[in-house]
């Protein structure tokens, strides 16, 4: 199934226009490798040898139609990410973004046009992206220290939160702050987007609390709400006399309020339209208290849309913790995105990569394919009631067919999937053709 939605996609022909790694005389080709990764990652794989687990798998070799690579061949394919010219300019000290070498691009530009065709048939015209960062811990004598005290990585994604689709992303050390060149990130987010895409929404936290990402917003008339950080200048403005607060929400353990407030930060452009801030006041209840020891803590968002209350600005603000957050979660603990394969740092950028694209394939195949029950199941759950199904490989007939170990109903779903794939694939096939010129 996953190869099916791959194929529907025409990633195969995506990957061997866009992608142009070193080329063999013999063997599997880029596109066959990165197809491989994918079946591998939505499996359960968390590690390039698992892929001789799927080797092993003599029934599925014959339905896929083709050799598996071995895990040294992924691993060679990997490694041709890796740019040890760029690396060898990173400063002793300091945190350092080394430029994508070509290969990376390439393969950013293959989940662009992923992207693009999953919603080619439907042409949206609102996308809400949303951008944070997460940490992947690392053990590896390459990996660098980050902020909670380990050694790892800290890349940062940008979600289509509309559309769940991961557009753009970027491999980090961990000694990079999430704060850094969140500009260029969000640029390439929106560039990802299909130009049917007329409505633009962004929202990040306060990492992206940035007057470069906030004027890009504004010049390029963006709606967003961002997390502002709490200076001493902003807190005082919270904590003053005469500011009206309304109850946002009653907790266990304490009481949400939320208020608008006037305040303009310093390096601020005269010419741009003052921002609109929100505070937020929790009061612990019952003798509750804060990291600093009071029992009040103040929060705030900036944003430049006017037409929301209070209230509904912050809930839709708060909504990014089940985007962005949910899709950290699944690539690190369900498509083995966490453990980074190698000391090299583009095999690792490309490994993360690949596992993003496994979670736009999964997004296809549910939003096309799969039943309404399983519109927005895990890939976990994806296992257990799809992908580990057992079944008998016969020949009859000069066909190859699959007796599977399923109740009629489950079977009926799977054929009804495998005709929707189809139907996609052909009606995708007649969109290109008539686009080009």
């Amino acid at each position: 199934m996953v190869a099916e939605a791959v194929l529907a996609l025409g990633l195969d022909d995506v990957v061997r226009e866009r992608l142009r790694l070193l080329k063999r005389r013999r063997g599997l080709d880029d596109f066959e490798k990165l197809l491989v990764v994918v079946l591998m990652l939505a499996a359960g794989g968390d590690c390039v040898e698992d892929v001789e687990i799927l080797r092993r798998d003599l029934g599925l070799q014959r339905l896929l139609g083709r050799e598996l690579p071995s895990a040294d061949a992924l691993h060679r394919f990997l490694g041709a990410f890796h740019d040890e010219q760029e690396l060898a300019q990173r400063p002793k000290d300091g945190a350092w973004i080394p430029a994508e070498p070509a290969a990376l691009r390439q393969l950013a530009q293959v989940n662009v046009e992923l992207v693009r065709r999953a919603v080619a048939l439907r042409k949206p015209r609102r996308a809400t992206l949303d951008l944070d960062a997460t940490i992947l811990e690392s053990h590896k004598r390459e990996a660098l220290a980050h902020f909670k005290g380990g050694r790892g990585y800290q890349p940062t994604a940008v979600v289509w939160a509309e559309e769940d689709l991961v557009v753009a992303d970027e491999y980090r050390d961990g000694n990079v702050p999430a704060g850094m060149q969140t500009r260029e990130v969000a640029q390439r987010g929106f560039a990802a987007l299909p130009v049917d895409v007329v409505e633009r929404y962004f929202r990040g936290d306060s990492a992206c609390y940035d007057v470069k990402l906030l004027k890009y917003l504004w010049r390029e008339k963006i709606a967003f709400t961002i997390s502002a950080d709490m200076t001493k200048e902003l807190r005082r403005v919270c904590a003053a006399r005469g500011v009206r607060w309304t109850m946002f929400e009653k907790r266990e353990s304490e009481w949400v309020e939320t208020a608008e407030v006037e305040f303009t930060p310093g390096d601020w452009p005269k010419e741009a339209p003052p921002m609109r801030y929100v505070a937020l006041r929790f009061t612990g209840l019952q003798g509750r208290l804060f990291d600093d020891g009071t029992d009040t803590k103040y929060l705030a968002v900036v944003s430049n849309r006017g037409e929301c209350t209070p209230k509904e600005l912050v809930r839709w603000h708060w909504e990014k913790a089940g985007t962005i957050e949910f899709v950290h979660d699944v690539t690190k603990n369900e498509l083995g995105v966490r453990v980074p394969p190698s000391g090299r740092f583009g095999a690792n950028a490309a490994w993360y990569r690949l596992g993003l694209i496994t979670y736009n394939v999964l997004t296809v195949l549910r939003r096309i394919a799969l039943p309404e029950r399983l519109q927005r199941a895990r890939p976990e759950r994806l296992r257990y009631e799809i992908f580990t199904v057992p079944a008998e490989i016969r020949t009859h007939a000069r066909q190859l067919r699959a007796r599977l170990g399923v109740p009629e109903l489950t079977a009926d779903e799977l054929i009804l999937a495998r005709r929707r794939l189809l139907a996609f694939q052909d009606q995708l096939r007649r969109q290109l053709s008539t686009a080009q010129p």
